[in-house]
């Protein structure tokens, strides 16, 4: 009894260790071997694809195989597969008894769950590897249906030359997906995998012909087309040579293989957020405008839209792809490169200080001669207004308002405020940008600077959704990925920007006339609102337009990847025209909705922009964010003292109160005042003080150029001979004379125009000015020795 007990033991044991081998066998995963990278439309339309590591092209398994395939395969090699458990018995001793009869082995008798097996291992044919590929078949069909065996199979046929997988054959042969194959074009590939190193498309075309056309016969049979199909199947042409992949998005393919562990993604196939049909349209356009720059020497072009409703984006443009010429660096992703801004950060710097209190919309900033430590920042124009708006500033995108306007807010705070914003680019110390980060003194990537005009137009957009709170998660990264599962929502009270100030600093975007553009814009006019900003850095190297509705943001540099400038190249001339013709290929949106809940209306002085005052004498209403309410009032609106002519300024000191009229006058300190008559007509310049009645600290004489404790360098002329730099003084007398002093040696005076063209030696020298009034200026410069420039 214990022996048959034993015996019945050890029978179970083996059965179960049997049983274990059995469910052990199959490998996992079955494929290893490596896959294209392949990007697809948010429709489904192939954008780009690359070959394997292996040098395979080979996509990854698709979800569902083309219907026709089926049929075609099943028909060509294997007729029972829905009903075999894996061998066919039946096919398996036809071969056997074919094969002895011709003494050779002329049929094989496997069926598609064998050559599954067979595929997976890449091993030498015995009858050994035979009986292998047979219980292993078994075991697959254990674990795996029908149309997963199917499409493992579709997945890695070999279709000749270096084409695995019935998707990558049908677009390197016919240049399409598999779905859309015809009938001849299907029996076509489906006979390859039978033997498709003797019979690939290109080679062996009347053998290859032959096993199509036997095949349709085959399929007429079977009743599953009709004969008028086959026949006009068969008169359709086998393919030639390899096609190329479509190459619509080669550089978000390459960022999305950069990028595939970070977005924790397991294939290398995605569906993206990728518009197909705005795609296309913009590779078009793009490469209009390549064309026609790169007579110019501008070989490259990026270009990002994104939606502003989801956050994704709906075209990617890294540059117009031209990988024959690998002197166009077309290669490179310029919207992951980094390159100077320009001034695009600018609104960026307009929306800090609105955010904060400390300017109004239409603050009046200088617009003068400027030198700060040595530094001495220059409008593209070179020219100089005196004074004009914040928002007048930025839509003409002056540099020295906009470097005044950072010396206030301070650089060290407006930098934390980019990083805080993600700007990934900023990786140095503030101190070592300094005031020049305004002007392009750093570097961005487009990328992060469409991010952030996204997160503002998203976070206005939401003002009524989260009832003027904020969603940290709008600032988050665009996101390409079709099915990117969106973070919760992060709602807070304060964030980056509240929603007046970027309705504010969006409404200056918006400013349609530009000085000197007034020609060029109406290539622009369009019907609808649209915020925009063009950039230009230094040296003619980069050249940028950003715009955005509630609905989009577009994103275009135009340029050289290696960083060569050329002439012409800026962002009103080459980039806002590519911009705006994008635009013109999108569905107008409305304006934003105003967010009156962080906006006050109140009263304004027209002429400063702050505050209006005691002594402002035109006020208008006016929206501003709620923190400029905390602004200081106008400080150019004054109370004057006048004579009874109203001829001169007077004191108490010439002229009792009671003989004296009292008048409030717009007055703008000298320098200010200088350049702001030029360019304002209208300006009334304050009465002169009567002689004897001048107050004390009362600023009559100031130096335009240069500053107290400039440094100065003055550059050779052609001829090698010393150059001069040109002082300029203004005095509020129009009439006056001055008389010019260094280092206490008269050399001249001037009346009425105050500017002299000077060569002091280097070294430290003081300048003294003294008017015909007695009024005395006295300051020092410093002139560089020519060696010690740098």
């Amino acid at each position: 009894m214990n022996k048959v007990y034993r015996a019945i033991l050890i029978t179970d044991v083996i059965y179960i260790l049997c049983f274990v081998y059995f469910l052990l066998a199959l490998p996992k995963p079955l494929f290893k071997a490596p896959t294209s990278y392949v990007i697809e439309a948010s429709n489904g339309e192939l954008l780009s694809a690359s070959i394997a590591s292996d040098g395979q092209w080979r996509f990854p398994i698709a979800d569902s195989v083309p219907e026709k395939f089926v049929k075609c395969i099943i028909a060509f090699e294997d007729k029972r597969f829905f009903h075999h458990a894996g061998i066919d018995f039946i096919a398996t001793a036809r071969a056997m008894k074919q094969n002895l009869k011709a003494k050779s082995i002329v049929s094989g008798g496997s069926t598609l769950t064998m050559q599954v097996i067979r595929l997976s291992r890449k091993k030498h044919r015995t009858i050994r590897q035979k009986l292998t590929e047979m219980f292993l078949a078994l075991r697959l069909e254990f674990s795996y249906s029908k149309d997963e065996i199917m499409s493992l199979y579709a997945a890695n046929a070999p279709f000749g030359s270096n084409v695995v997988g019935i998707e990558a054959a049908s677009w390197r042969y016919y240049g399409r997906p598999a779905s859309n194959l015809s009938w001849g074009e299907m029996a076509t590939l489906a006979v390859l995998p039978n033997s498709p190193s003797l019979v690939h498309p290109g080679k062996n075309r009347e053998r290859l012909i032959k096993k199509r056309n036997d095949l349709l016969d085959k399929l007429v049979k079977d009743h599953i087309i009709d004969h008028i199909t086959a026949e006009l199947s068969k008169a359709e042409p086998i393919p030639g040579h390899p096609l190329p992949l479509p190459q619509e998005a080669p550089h978000l393919l390459n960022r999305f293989k950069d990028e595939k562990n970070r977005l924790s993604v397991s294939e290398t196939k995605i569906m993206s957020t990728i518009n197909y049909e705005l795609q296309n349209k913009l590779n078009t356009l793009i490469k209009q405008y390549h064309f026609k720059y790169r007579a110019n020497g501008i070989n490259n072009v990026a270009a990002l839209v994104l939606d502003v409703k989801n956050g994704s984006v709906l075209s990617y443009i890294g540059n117009y792809y031209e990988p024959e010429h690998a002197e166009l660096e077309s290669h490179v992703d310029m919207i992951r490169a980094p390159r100077s801004p320009g001034s695009t950060l600018k609104p960026l710097l307009y929306a800090s200080m609105l955010n904060d209190g400390f300017i109004l919309p239409k603050t009046l900033l200088p617009d003068v001669p400027t030198q700060i430590g040595g530094y001495a920042p220059l409008n593209f124009d070179l020219g100089y207004d005196g004074a004009i708006p914040a928002d007048k500033a930025l839509s003409r995108s002056l540099n020295i308002p906009a470097v005044k306007m950072l010396q206030q807010y301070k650089y060290e705070r407006f930098y934390d405020k980019l990083k805080k914003l993600q700007f990934t680019t900023l990786n140095r110390p503030a101190d070592h940008y300094g005031l020049s980060l305004i002007l392009g003194g750093s570097e961005v990537t487009m990328w992060d600077l469409a991010k952030t005009y996204l997160g503002m137009a998203r976070t206005l957009n939401h003002f009524n959704d989260y009832q003027g709170k904020y969603n940290l998660n709008d600032y988050d990264q665009p996101i390409y990925l079709q099915y990117t599962r969106k973070k919760g929502e992060d709602i807070e009270s304060n964030s980056f920007f509240d929603h007046g100030t970027i309705w504010s600093t969006f409404n200056a975007m918006e400013e349609v006339m530009r000085p000197g553009d007034e020609g060029l814009w109406q290539q622009f006019s369009s019907s609808q609102r649209i915020a925009w900003k063009t950039g230009t850095s230094f040296g003619f190297r980069d050249a940028w337009s950003v715009g955005l509705t509630p609905n989009y943001v577009i994103c275009v540099w135009v340029g050289n990847a290696d960083g060569e400038g050329r002439p012409g190249l800026t962002g009103i001339e080459t980039a806002a025209p590519i911009m705006f013709d994008i635009f013109r290929q999108l569905p107008h949106s409305n304006w934003f909705s105003i967010p009156t809940s962080k906006l006050k209306k109140i009263a304004i002085c027209k002429q400063s922009g702050y505050k209006a005052g005691a002594y402002c004498t035109d006020k208008i209403l006016e929206w501003i964010p709620v923190a400029g309410e905390k602004t200081a009032l106008c400080p150019y609106h004054k109370l004057i003292h006048l004579n009874p002519s109203e001829t001169y300024q007077v004191t108490d000191r010439c002229m009792s109160i009671h003989e004296m009229k009292h008048k409030s006058w717009f007055i703008l300190p000298a320098t200010m005042e200088y350049y702001y008559k030029t360019k304002n007509a209208d300006y009334k310049m304050a009465p002169s003080f009567m002689p004897g009645c001048e107050e004390e600290n009362t600023a009559i004489l100031e130096m335009v150029y240069p500053k107290n404790n400039a440094i100065i360098y003055i550059p050779l002329e052609l001829d090698g001979s010393r150059g001069k730099v040109v002082f300029n003084a203004v005095h509020r007398n129009n009439n006056s004379t001055i008389y010019w002093h260094i280092d206490e040696e008269f050399i001249g005076s001037t009346k009425n125009y105050h500017q002299m063209a000077l060569s002091p030696k280097p070294g430290k020298h003081t300048l003294t000015l003294v008017s015909d009034r007695g009024e005395r200026l006295v300051q020092v410069f410093t002139v560089l020795d020519k060696d010690r420039k740098h």
